[in-house]
């Protein structure tokens, strides 16, 4: 089997293993229970104030949807609250007292993981960040969804007409 045809598989392990090494670094921070969506959440909070999901979303490049789902996620620990906005859509997200105490450990955590990268990628012949953004700025030139829908009409079996 080619490579190409497990891609989507290979690449949740490849995510797996990087979380599953991060993870393992919470407990001894004293961040139990921390998850590595977190972080990108709660730095920018820290750094960029108070914010609404959809700024929140844009900042650390990923959906709304996904955004809103780890500002819930984040809202069950304790960690941010959430207060209405500019109108009823909105909602403004705020770091509680709980996650200021956790910005030290954060802090070590993200210097920790940068270097670890840093060493990853340094064995590497081409660098794993740069090969995302580039295979992002790909996907949005052209949607994988655009991709897979034109490959699927040129393998599409050509049927003959008037014949059952």
């Amino acid at each position: 089997m080619e490579s190409r045809e497990v891609l989507g598989t290979r690449l949740r392990l490849l995510l797996d293993l990087l979380d599953d090494g991060v993870t393992t670094l919470y407990p001894a921070l004293g961040l139990d229970g921390f998850r590595p969506r977190y972080t990108p959440v709660l730095r920018n909070l820290a750094t960029e104030g108070p914010s609404s999901i959809r700024d929140l979303a844009r900042a650390i490049g990923v959906t709304h949807s996904a955004a809103s789902q780890t500002v819930a996620q984040l809202a069950k620990e304790d960690l941010v609250t959430l207060s209405p906005g500019a109108d009823a859509r909105q909602r403004i997200v705020h770091l509680t007292p709980k996650a200021e105490s956790l910005l030290p450990a954060m802090a070590v955590e993200w210097a920790a993981v940068n270097t670890a990268v840093e060493e990853l990628e340094s064995e590497l012949p081409y660098p794993l960040s740069r090969l995302v953004d580039e295979t992002l700025e790909a996907l949005r030139r052209r949607p994988m969804r655009d991709r897979t829908r034109s490959a699927a009409e040129r393998l599409r079996p050509v049927t003959r007409q008037g014949k059952d």
